[in-house]
């Protein structure tokens, strides 16, 4: 068996190994498995969120997640999955109500399954998703303006922000790169996650649906923190453990 103790690179590769499998670690559970003190461990873990693998966070670290790419290559990804998810976030939205729904591929299939006999508004910083909606002849849709970020495929400057400080919504579906626990809904693009915050302070209720993938995992820039989260959409497949730590910051899970 390797002596973990006397070969930093071997032990710091398999602790990015545990990382990219579980999405995150803890300190005193690696300590006992490759023998080695906490100190030890924590030392690894600093190097390793130096190169940008990990965040450390309270007993432990969680995975950094790879920039996914540019909208129009994130639409060809996990479509089935999307799918089911988008299906339920439509299910949550009740007739009569003002909602915003936030430029993502996921909330691009919500916006295609809300049933077309409802009576909404519906604001969204996204052509794409306000295409969709136009089809729908009893919504009342409203698109923010402004510079079109092709990283993203919305409306994120300052004109958005001016707009949707002077709405407010019954229900917010906000998108999101990567999300745990103990940092939050967080993304890559600075401008992206700053209109995002605007969102949400204007909604009574915020719903994130996120796919397996990227659930523990950190971005570089905090949207919110969990426990401005009402709600998350994710597959069944998160773990349990996860589930019982985003109810501990109040948000209601449901899985499809």
């Amino acid at each position: 068996m390797l002596d973990y103790a006397a070969f930093p690179e071997q032990r710091q590769a398999l602790i990015q190994q545990i990382l990219q499998e579980n999405g995150r670690v803890v300190c005193s559970d690696l300590a006992s498995r490759l023998n080695v003190s906490e100190h030890t461990i924590r030392r690894d873990l600093h190097e390793l969120s130096k190169e940008g693998i990990c965040k450390k966070v309270y007993g432990g670290a969680v995975m950094m997640l790879p920039e996914a790419g540019d909208y129009s290559i994130r639409k060809t990804k996990k479509p089935d999955q999307k799918s089911s998810i988008a299906q339920k976030c439509a299910r949550l939205v009740k007739s009569g109500s003002c909602i915003f729904i936030d430029t993502g591929t996921t909330n691009l299939a919500m916006a295609e399954a809300l049933p077309a006999e409802l009576s909404l508004t519906v604001v969204t910083n996204s052509p794409e998703i306000a295409a969709v909606l136009l089809k729908k002849p009893l919504y009342d849709v409203i698109m923010l303006g402004g510079q079109l970020q092709r990283s993203s495929g919305g409306c994120v400057g300052a004109s958005a922000i001016a707009q949707v400080q002077g709405m407010l919504f019954d229900q917010g579906f906000i998108g999101g790169c990567a999300m745990a626990p103990e940092s939050g809904l967080t993304g890559f693009d600075y401008a992206d996650c700053e209109f995002k915050r605007a969102v949400i302070r204007q909604c009574n209720e915020t719903i994130v649906a996120l796919t397996a993938d990227k659930i523990p995992a950190v971005a570089r820039y905090v949207v919110a923190q969990s426990s401005e989260i009402d709600v998350m959409v994710v597959e069944a497949n998160i773990s349990k453990a996860y589930c019982e730590a985003f109810r501990e910051h109040d948000i209601r899970i449901y899985t499809v």
